[in-house]
């Protein structure tokens, strides 16, 4: 069964949240973790891109966006709108709604700031994993 971790983060500052979701995922990739991030919209991917690219001196994270002309499967992070491809054991969600295939991961990540939209939109989907019988953890990040 799919296990969900959510990340709470103190403040509400959002370029500290895709920092810190950036660093979660280069740990993952370091670990040897394919990761699926899912973005609700285009113009969200592409800031998550370029942020992927730049939110570390010295660091790269081999990525991709799931609309590239040519897409590698091959990849070990893929961002995206829709069903993901490929296997994965970790779903990034960047979505305000519980995505219909996450139960096809091993893992689940959800990163939350104390913005009141971003924090009521993690309560709504913490309750969805719960009511449903999902191992649930919880990580206050300082």
């Amino acid at each position: 069964m799919t296990r969900v971790d959510f990340y709470i983060l103190p403040d509400e500052d959002e370029d500290r949240r895709q920092v810190y979701l950036c660093r979660l995922v280069d740990k993952a990739w370091r670990m040897g973790h394919r990761t699926w991030i899912h973005v609700p919209a285009a113009d969200h991917a592409e800031a998550l891109d370029e942020r992927l690219w730049t939110f570390s001196q010295g660091s790269f994270l081999p990525h991709e966006r799931a609309d590239a002309e040519a897409p590698d499967d091959a990849c070990p992070i893929v961002l995206g709108t829709g069903d993901p491809r490929g296997e994965r054991p970790l779903l990034v969600n960047e979505d305000a709604e519980v995505p219909p295939f996450f139960s096809r991961f091993e893992r689940v990540a959800e990163v939350i700031n104390q913005d009141p939209e971003r924090k009521q939109a993690g309560r709504s989907r913490y309750a969805f994993y719960r009511d449903r019988g999902y191992e649930l953890h919880y990580h206050k990040v300082s």
